[in-house]
C-alpha cells in the first residue's frame, strides 16, 4: 500500500482579501505551520498589488525552516472575477483593478505551480476537503462578508459554469428599485446582507441618535445586539430573513444536499441562523427541499485560506 508523508511537503495558501493579503504554509493535511499577513494600502496599479503579494509569499518562505523544494505549489483565493484557466484576476471591484496576471507572475517569480480561484469557490473546495462533510454528491458554500459569493462542489469537483462566473450569487437581484450595487445594478442581494450593508442600515435607522451610535461596523452591531440592543438584534434578524430568501432561491435552482455558510456576517449566527431556517421552511416548495441542511463553517476565519491550499490538493490526490 502506498503511504504519503503528509508532513514531508508543503503548500502555500493565499487569501487576497479586500484589506489585506493573508498567507499560510500548511502540510498536506491542511495543518497550518506558518502564517503571515500584509495590509493592502492604497493600490493604483496591478504591479503594486503583485509586489505586495510576492512580498507576503517571500515572508512565509523566509520564516519556515523547510526547503523551498519541499513546497509543491501556491494556491491563491482572489476576490472578484477570476479566469481560472489563465489564473488572471479579471476584475477586483474593491481594489478597482482589472486583468492582474497572478498565475503568470507568481510562477515566474517562485518557479512553483500556482492555482488561482475565486475566493468563495476556493472556500467551497476547502469545506469539501476539510469541513468534515463525509460523502456528498453536492454541496454549496456561501461566503457572506464584505461581499457575497458562493461555490458549488458536485461529485468532488468545483463547478465554474460556461464563463467562470458560477457562484456570483451576491448579484442576484432582490429588489428592482433597490440600492445601487457596486456592479452597477439595483437591488443585488449583497446590498442587503453584507457587513457594510448591515452597517448602512443601522446608520439610516439611528440617524437621530448619531451621538449615541456613530458609524458602527457589523461586528460592533453584533456586540450591541449581544448586550441586549433590540433595534440592532431586529436588524440582524431581518438580515437573516433576507439571507433565507436568497438561499431559498439557490435551493430551487441548484438543490444541493447541504449549504455551508461562512464569512464575517455568520459570526452573528445566534441572530441570523434561526431566521434563515424559518424562511427556508416557509418558502421552499417541497418537504424534502425544506430539510436542506444549513451549517455554519467549522473552519472559521481560515476557511478561505484552507480553500486556497485545497486547490493544489485536487491535482495531487485526484488528478482526474
Amino acid at each position: 500500500m502506498l503511504l504519503i508523508n503528509n508532513q514531508g511537503f508543503f503548500i502555500i495558501g493565499i487569501d487576497a482579501g479586500l484589506e489585506m493579503i493573508e498567507s499560510v504554509l500548511t502540510d498536506l493535511s491542511g495543518n497550518i505551520m506558518q502564517r503571515n499577513s500584509s495590509m493592502l494600502t492604497i493600490l493604483s496599479t496591478n504591479d503594486q498589488f503583485l509586489d505586495t503579494l510576492k512580498a507576503c509569499i517571500r515572508n512565509v518562505l523566509e520564516i519556515t525552516s523547510s526547503d523551498s523544494k519541499d513546497v509543491i505549489g501556491i494556491g491563491v483565493a482572489m476576490h472578484g472575477v477570476v479566469d481560472v484557466e489563465t489564473g488572471t484576476s479579471l476584475f477586483a471591484p474593491i481594489l478597482g483593478l482589472t486583468n492582474i496576471p497572478i498565475k503568470a507572475e507568481l510562477e515566474k517569480e517562485f518557479d512553483l505551480t500556482v492555482k488561482v480561484e475565486d475566493d468563495a469557490r476556493a472556500m467551497a473546495l476547502g469545506e469539501f476537503w476539510f469541513g468534515d462533510h463525509a460523502v456528498l454528491d453536492s454541496m454549496l458554500a456561501v461566503n457572506i462578508g464584505h461581499g457575497v459569493g458562493a461555490g458549488l462542489v458536485v461529485n468532488g469537483k468545483l463547478y465554474h459554469g460556461a464563463h467562470d462566473i458560477a457562484g456570483e450569487v451576491g448579484h442576484i437581484t432582490i429588489d428592482l428599485h433597490g440600492e445601487i450595487c457596486e456592479c452597477g445594478n439595483s437591488g443585488c442581494l449583497q446590498t442587503f446582507i453584507t457587513g457594510p450593508a448591515i452597517a448602512r442600515k443601522v446608520t439610516k435607522r439611528t440617524s437621530q441618535n448619531h451621538d449615541e451610535f456613530p458609524y458602527l461596523s457589523a461586528e460592533k452591531i453584533y456586540e450591541f445586539a449581544e448586550r441586549g440592543n433590540e433595534k440592532f438584534s431586529a436588524i440582524l434578524k431581518e438580515t437573516g430573513r433576507i439571507i433565507g430568501i436568497g438561499l431559498t432561491n439557490l435551493i430551487h435552482i441548484i438543490n444541493p444536499q447541504r449549504i455551508v455558510l461562512g464569512g464575517g456576517v455568520t459570526k452573528s449566527e445566534k441572530f441570523i441562523l434561526p431566521e434563515i431556517l424559518k424562511t427556508i421552511d416557509m418558502c421552499t416548495l417541497t418537504p424534502k427541499a425544506k430539510q436542506t441542511e444549513i451549517r455554519i463553517t467549522k473552519l472559521g476565519d481560515d476557511a478561505t485560506l484552507i480553500g486556497a491550499v485545497s486547490l493544489l490538493l485536487v491535482d495531487l490526490f485526484d488528478p482526474s
